[in-house]
């Protein structure tokens, strides 16, 4: 490592205007700063200082040299300053120092900022040197000098400097990554960028794979993945792993790629990962000493079958409501959204796609369990648990009269699909290898599509007499009762902004628009999560815009960026600034996407469709109030948040 690598044009001071030590610290850390090398000028400066109550950095004959290492840096950097005067530095030797050289370094740096002491300590031996630098009448002639006298005192390096530069850089080079969340919006990209920013201001090159909802991108290749020291994969939904097979592998969740890349990072440099062990089925996957909670297992399982239900959701509740919106009632009240040929039209095909939602869900509930062959044995259980087949029902099976499991019927369905598969695959590993190649085509769909069949003609009925329950429940609730309801799915939809609390509050409002002959209390259930997930970032968009003081210049730029996300119900563009100030952040949201649900309710708003924000009001049953309801949590809940957040003590 050179010194002039670490220091550029604008990080030397000819002329500190400085007169004592605190005020010298204070210029110097001001030109650490100057230079974009920091990410916490105040921890910085804490450093410095807890540094000079140890023992003074001025090493005599007028230098000083202070230097810190912690989390505040980015990047390993130096800045230097010139007092032709003098400054009490409090020297060992009591001479007044003239020459300062502060060193920042990086967490995870090695030993970077020792090096560099050193060998600044070892060239500014020489006196005349050290005149030479006083004397300086610009900043290329100061940085000429460290190069030359740098070359004199350690000429073997000059040789070896292009090569070692070059082989560092391939080394750090071998970090791949991939991210992965249920919905694939916005978690997937956020944590690439994020990872993909720490990598950066490490001087280390990623390349970073997104499973989003329009499909993988920028694939990873079989000789990218052969070369790779480490690979990072932070996903909430299962990815393809075997291909990581023998290579060192840190598996994580996607929020950590957002809130923990620069640990993920670190680790990834450092090699600090358990080597990856994939077995023949996917399945069985597994890395060695590190295991995952049954509850991380079964959160996995089931985002992997709500990410690819959400299509069929989304696009099939659109389009009904649009039924709704394009139908005339006073035609036939008991035949709504089907007495025109424009409403018949979109209620035909919304209702097919909505019809493959609890399907599709149990079908990559098993998938992401016991691999493929889960998916038919889960996609049937699906299908039985929706009709609501009983064993008294086969023969005279009637559409209109039977009881569906519902919602949770098709999680069963799903579970249990996966798992009967897996315990399938046990029973046929003591077959002849001979008889592999039809265990995936005739063995495992024959039986595992009979027995789920059995299993959940079993259990429909007891499952969908709760499932009749909870919506008589919810149906019967009224008042206070119902206020609060809306409170809390509002709540819920704010706590975590994409993780699992809002994935269950989502995953509940939009099961209650499966329920058959759904009325006005499942659809206010709708309107209370979507609107809880629309009021925090319009709470980071207004706080940004009203009460600038409270943020930074950049913090202001992609605020307003948050009311374009709140409008279009994409809870997560909030998540940079939750996670950045989570105490003050996250209670505001939650306190006004509560109150905005809870008004909903109040004004017995609803909404037959599963998304899309502002752009369905038009199907939004009474949308002024809506709208009030909007706003008034979505102000509320800025001002609650500029009362917590202090004002910046300098506008950035």
């Amino acid at each position: 490592m050179r010194i002039t690598d670490l220091i550029s044009k604008n990080s030397v001071g000819l002329n500190l205007k400085s007169n004592n030590k605190l005020d010298v610290v204070n210029e110097l850390v001001n030109l650490v700063d100057k230079s974009g090398n920091l990410n916490d000028k105040k921890l910085y400066k804490e450093a410095i200082l807890v540094r000079e109550e140890l023992s003074t950095t001025a090493i005599g004959e007028g230098v000083a040299i202070p230097h810190a290492k912690n989390k505040s840096v980015n990047k390993a950097c130096l800045v230097a300053g010139i007092s032709k005067e003098g400054i009490d530095y409090e020297a060992f030797d009591d001479s007044l120092s003239h020459l300062f050289f502060m060193i920042a370094a990086p967490d995870g740096a090695n030993d970077t900022h020792l090096e560099v002491l050193s060998r600044l300590s070892t060239i500014l031996m020489d006196e005349n040197f050290r005149n030479d630098l006083i004397n300086s009448s610009s900043v290329d002639e100061f940085l000429k000098l460290i190069n030359q006298k740098e070359k004199e005192k350690f000429p073997e390096e000059e040789v070896k400097s292009e090569e070692v530069i070059e082989e560092k850089k391939t080394e750090l080079s071998t970090i791949l990554a991939v991210t992965a969340c249920p919905t694939g919006i916005a978690h997937t990209f956020m944590a690439a960028e994020n990872l993909s920013q720490k990598a950066a201001s490490k001087g280390v090159s990623i390349k970073v794979e997104t499973n989003g909802s329009a499909g993988i991108k920028n694939a990873l290749t079989k000789e990218e993945i052969e070369n790779a020291t480490c690979i990072i994969v932070a996903a909430d939904k299962n990815v393809e792993m075997n291909r990581f097979n023998n290579k060192k592998v840190i598996i994580t969740k996607v929020a950590d790629g957002i809130h923990k890349a620069d640990e993920l990072i670190d680790r990834a440099i450092k090699g600090d990962a358990q080597i990856y062990k994939a077995s023949q089925n996917n399945n069985e996957e597994k890395i060695s000493n590190e295991k995952e909670s049954i509850g991380r297992q079964f959160y996995k399982h089931l985002m992997n079958g709500v990410s690819h239900m959400l299509p069929f959701v989304v696009g099939g509740g659109i389009l009904i409501a649009l039924a709704f919106l394009f139908d005339d009632y006073t035609i036939d009240p008991a035949n709504f959204g089907m007495n025109t040929p424009l409403a018949a039209f979109f209620k035909t095909i919304g209702g097919q796609a909505f019809g493959f939602m609890l399907p599709v869900l149990a079908g990559y509930i098993a998938m992401s369990i016991s691999d493929r062959p889960g998916l038919a044995v889960g996609f049937v259980g699906g299908v039985i648990a929706s009709a609501g087949y009983t064993f008294s029902s086969i023969m005279s099976y009637d559409p209109k009269t039977a009881i569906s499991a519902g919602f949770l019927g098709a999680l069963l369905a799903g579970f249990l699909g996966g798992y009967l598969v897996l315990l399938l695959r046990k029973l046929f590993d003591k077959l002849p290898g001979a008889l592999e190649g039809i265990k995936p085509v005739l063995l495992y769909p024959v039986l595992g599509i009979l027995l789920i069949g059995l299993i959940m003609i079993s259990i429909n009925p007891i499952v969908g007499s709760i499932n009749t329950s909870l919506n008589n429940f919810l149906s019967s609730m009224n008042g206070s009762s119902k206020i609060a309801l809306g409170a809390i799915l509002g709540a819920m939809m704010a706590i975590d902004m994409g993780g699992p609390f809002n994935k269950a509050a989502y995953v509940f409002g939009t099961a209650q628009l499966t329920v058959v002959n759904a009325g006005p209390e499942q659809f206010a259930i709708m309107a209370a999560v979507m609107i809880g997930g629309m009021v925090p970032p319009l709470v980071i968009a207004l706080c940004t815009t009203f009460f600038k003081n409270r943020f930074t210049e950049s913090e202001r730029k992609s605020g307003v960026v948050n009311y374009v996300m709140g409008l279009s119900f994409i809870t997560e563009g909030a998540i940079p600034f939750a996670a950045s100030d989570p105490l003050h952040v996250i209670p505001a949201c939650v306190v006004g996407s509560g109150l905005a649900g809870a008004l909903s309710m109040v004004f017995n708003c609803g909404l037959r469709a599963p998304h899309g924000g502002i752009f369905v009001l038009p199907t939004i049953i009474n949308p002024l109030m809506y709208i009030v309801s909007l706003v008034i949590g979505s102000v509320v809940g800025a001002i609650l948040l500029a009362a917590l957040k202090k004002p910046l003590s300098k506008a950035k």
